[in-house]
């Protein structure tokens, strides 16, 4: 979160802040067992199927090509299928961007990362004068959701915060009082 000043006051006259995409710790993770993982097990798959072992830590040639090799083939190519899109996803950091508020030019950014072609880069750009408020949602249970909505005159909400695991509550709550006093706006949802 990053907040400029103004020379003639002392509040801040621009709010950004950055949405962490795709490059989380937890997607390395799984792209890197998924793509070893699959690995492994096509190269099993062919070492049963080749009578050769391909290998070195384990013998797969003694299995059975028919299931074993093809059930295990087939599992690997689609690890490595998975982890291969886990990789193009990280490489352009999908969902990364930022949020900017800025009250010089009475504008709001929302900026994020997509797929290739047209949607590569998602900007959002209104007045700050149609922002209504900012809003808090909290779902707990077995898929909780914690996330900040902006909600704009005419429009649907607009999501601030990152996709994936929810953000502590505190943070959450500071997040919103922060912007919604920034923007001199009520905050719902608490």
């Amino acid at each position: 979160m990053t907040a400029s000043t103004s020379s003639s006051s002392t509040q801040p006259q621009t709010l950004t802040r950055t949405v962490l995409g795709a490059r989380r710790p937890s997607n390395f993770f799984w792209a890197t067992v998924l793509t070893f993982g699959g690995l492994g097990f096509a190269l099993a798959g062919a070492s049963s199927y080749f009578k050769t072992n391909l290998l070195p830590f384990a013998d797969p040639t003694q299995l059975l090509f028919i299931p074993q090799g093809i059930a295990m083939g087939f599992y690997g190519v689609a690890a490595l299928v998975m982890g291969t899109f886990l990789w193009v996803v990280i490489s352009l950091d999908v969902g990364g961007g930022y949020n900017q508020f800025d009250k010089t030019s009475n504008r709001l950014q929302i900026v994020r990362n997509g797929f290739w072609g047209e949607n590569r880069h998602i900007e959002i750009e209104h007045p700050l004068q149609n922002v209504t408020a900012v809003r808090v949602a909290i779902k707990e249970g077995l898929n909780p959701k914690r996330a900040l909505y902006l909600r704009i005159q005419g429009r649907p909400d607009i999501p601030l915060t990152r996709v994936g695991q929810p953000i502590p509550l505190s943070d959450l709550e500071n997040q919103g009082a922060e912007l919604a006093r920034f923007l001199q706006v009520p905050l719902e949802g608490l």
